[in-house]
């Protein structure tokens, strides 16, 4: 039975998984995305997303908090000054787990974890959203005499 297991122990000691997370988001935040299993993506994801919530906030006591858990200067000063600009506007689901296969040697299924908003492919591909345009009728009245539009179609084509 898995009654109350909300951590995945990952065949460490409690000390040894808590270095070695702070560890891979320490490299994930340099690096915005890196390669490992699949269980160590999952247990990640689940370390880093609340630190990028905090880092949205720049306030002290934030700062104190992330680098209890992250212990890597480098890696909070990056993370409150490029990361979460980026991440500022989005409510969650900062990171992305992509399942790339089996390891050669011992066939364990590999994962890339990524911060979502530092992949150029994924948004390159998405056209940035257009601002809404309408037309004014009449436009400025020193050009153009208000005149009434009877043909839309017609006055359609001649503005492509």
């Amino acid at each position: 039975m898995r009654h109350g297991k909300k951590v995945n122990h990952l065949g460490r000691k409690t000390a040894h998984r808590k270095a070695m997370l702070a560890n891979m988001a320490c490299s994930l935040i340099e690096h915005k995305r890196i390669n490992t299993t699949v269980a160590k993506a999952k247990a990640l994801k689940l370390f880093v997303e609340p630190l990028v919530t905090k880092s949205k906030e720049d306030t002290t006591h934030n700062r104190r908090i992330v680098f209890s858990r992250l212990k890597q200067k480098d890696a909070v000063v990056e993370l409150f000054r490029e990361v979460a600009p980026k991440v500022g506007d989005r409510p969650g689901g900062y990171t992305r787990i992509i399942k790339l296969g089996n390891r050669l040697g011992d066939n364990a299924d590999m994962a890339m974890i990524e911060l979502v908003d530092f992949n150029e492919i994924y948004n390159a591909s998405k056209p940035e959203k257009k601002t809404t345009r309408r037309s004014r009728r009449g436009g400025s009245k020193a050009e153009k005499p208000a005149a009434p539009v009877q043909d839309t179609q017609a006055s359609k084509e001649e503005e492509e």
